[in-house]
């Protein structure tokens, strides 16, 4: 059975999603940010025939909607994100999830990209079963990725060299993964939430989500003047 990994940061005010300020103050971006994760937990949740897992990055009782977000993930092992930058971060999660189910592949997604959908990730898990694919890498519009997939997540140690968050990033995780002798396969190309117009634009993709509901709300407070 393949682990679903979600790798997060707990939506503290100031802590995530600061690109979308302005327009956004740092609590309603902390609220966005709540409302993508608990839209990706759900997703997660539904997806069939996966262990999930988070690793997180904080902690959910200092966090927006804090008492729901740990409700949605009770039973859930959580892991603590441990490591001086992202990179490092995404290496020790996977080889945290290589030691505690080993043998088990592992598909990795952020909280970035809360239109991801229950069939989305049950066809990235049937393709990473595929004779003869190692990896799977799902590329992100802004040259990022938004899932990574391995059959032996030890592999994630590829990403130690990678710079994160530039345009380049998708590109040399592609090429640092064949650099170990892995046959990667492509997932689709999504768009993930960094600024104000990826956030309305994803919002678009799935109206009647909570992610969308907060976007929502603070374009309805930006045009009445107060966007608190």
């Amino acid at each position: 059975m393949t682990v679903l990994l979600v790798v997060a940061k707990a939506p503290v005010a100031g802590a995530v999603k600061t690109r979308l300020c302005p327009p956004a103050t740092p609590a309603r971006a902390a609220r966005i940010a709540a409302a993508a994760l608990r839209d990706t937990v759900d997703a997660v949740a539904a997806t069939p025939g996966v262990t999930p897992v988070l690793a997180l990055s904080g902690r959910l009782a200092e966090a927006e909607d804090g008492e729901q977000l740990a409700a949605a993930v009770a039973g859930w092992p959580v892991l603590p994100q441990r490591g001086p930058d992202l990179a490092s971060r995404l290496a020790h999660a996977h080889a945290d999830v290589a030691a505690a189910y080993p043998g088990r592949p592992v598909l990795q997604i952020g909280m970035d990209t809360p239109q991801v959908t229950p069939s989305d990730l049950a066809e990235a898990v049937r393709r990473l079963a595929v004779a003869g694919t190692d990896a799977v890498l799902g590329g992100a519009a802004d040259g990022g990725w938004w899932a990574l997939g391995l059959r032996d997540p030890r592999h994630a140690a590829a990403l130690r060299g990678v710079p994160m968050s530039t345009p380049g990033t998708g590109r040399l995780t592609g090429a640092a993964l064949a650099g170990r002798g892995l046959r990667v396969a492509p997932l689709p190309v999504l768009r993930d939430v960094d600024g104000w117009t990826d956030a309305l634009a994803v919002a678009g993709l799935v109206p009647g989500g909570r992610f969308a509901g907060e976007v929502a709300a603070l374009h309805r407070a930006l045009v009445l003047g107060d966007a608190r």
